[in-house]
C-alpha cells in the first residue's frame, strides 16, 4: 500500500490561505449580489401587507400602491401624505436647505417603451415625452421637464420635482422605491388618522318626507 508523503510545513500554510479564500469567496456569492446589501437594501424589512393594509384603508389609499423612498438630505413632509390617483398615494420630500421638493405618485399599471412615450409628463403634459431606461427605471423628458417612473409588482410609481431638484436626485429617489418598513409605515401616515372618521347623525331630521332639516318657525310664520 502506497504512503502518503506528508506536506511540508511551507505547502501546508498554502494550501490553507486557498481554502480560506474560497470559501469567502463563495460565502460572498450566496448571500450578495453585485451592488447590493440587503442590510442595507431600504425596504429590506418591509412591514407586514396586513399592517399597511389597516392604515391605508382609513384614507383610501389601496394597501398595494403604498411605496416610499429615501434621498440624502430630504425629509417626508407628512402632512403631504395622503390619496392620489383612483386609489393611489402621493407624498412629498423637502430640502431644507434648498427648497427642492420631489413627490412620488403611485398609480396601477405596466409601462412599455410605447405606452412610456403616450404618458403625458406630470409637469408638462402638452410637450412630446422622450423616454429611455435609466438604471433600471424610466426616465421621461419633454421641454425641460425631467421625472421618473419605477415599476413594482404592477404599481407604477412616478417621481416629479420641484424648485430646482437636480434630476441626479430624482433618480436616486426613483432607484431607492420600496414598501416602507414598520418604522417608515408610521412616520408615513402619521399625519393622517388612524381609524376611519364615525357618520355624523343628524338629529333635526323627519322621519318621513324628503329628509330636509326642521327649521323653526320665527315670529310672523
Amino acid at each position: 500500500m502506497p504512503r502518503t508523503r506528508p506536506l511540508r510545513a511551507g505547502a501546508s500554510a498554502a494550501v490553507s490561505v486557498v481554502v480560506a479564500l474560497v470559501a469567502v469567496s463563495l460565502g460572498g456569492c450566496a448571500s450578495q449580489t453585485p451592488g447590493t446589501d440587503a442590510a442595507e437594501t431600504p425596504g429590506a424589512d418591509a412591514a407586514d401587507p396586513s399592517a399597511i393594509a389597516e392604515r391605508a384603508s382609513v384614507v383610501g389609499i389601496a394597501p398595494e400602491l403604498v411605496y416610499t423612498t429615501q434621498v440624502d438630505g430630504y425629509d417626508l413632509a407628512p402632512q403631504s401624505v395622503g390619496p392620489g390617483a383612483a386609489d393611489g398615494m402621493s407624498a412629498t420630500w423637502v430640502d431644507d436647505t434648498t427648497g427642492a421638493m420631489l413627490t412620488i405618485r403611485t398609480d396601477r399599471g405596466e409601462l412599455t417603451a410605447a405606452s412610456c412615450v403616450e404618458t403625458p409628463l406630470w409637469e408638462a403634459p402638452n410637450e412630446p415625452v422622450t423616454c429611455t431606461d435609466e438604471e433600471g427605471v424610466w426616465h421621461r423628458s419633454g421641454g425641460g421637464v425631467h421625472e421618473y417612473i419605477a415599476v413594482r409588482d404592477g404599481a407604477l410609481i412616478r417621481i416629479t420635482g420641484m424648485n430646482d431638484v437636480s434630476r441626479a436626485d430624482l433618480l436616486a429617489a426613483a432607484k431607492a422605491v420600496h414598501v416602507p418598513s414598520d418604522a417608515e409605515l408610521d412616520f408615513l401616515f402619521s399625519d393622517l388618522p388612524e381609524v376611519a372618521p364615525e357618520p355624523v347623525e343628524r338629529g333635526d331630521l323627519p322621519e318621513n318626507g324628503d329628509g330636509a332639516p326642521i327649521d323653526p318657525v320665527g315670529p310672523g310664520g
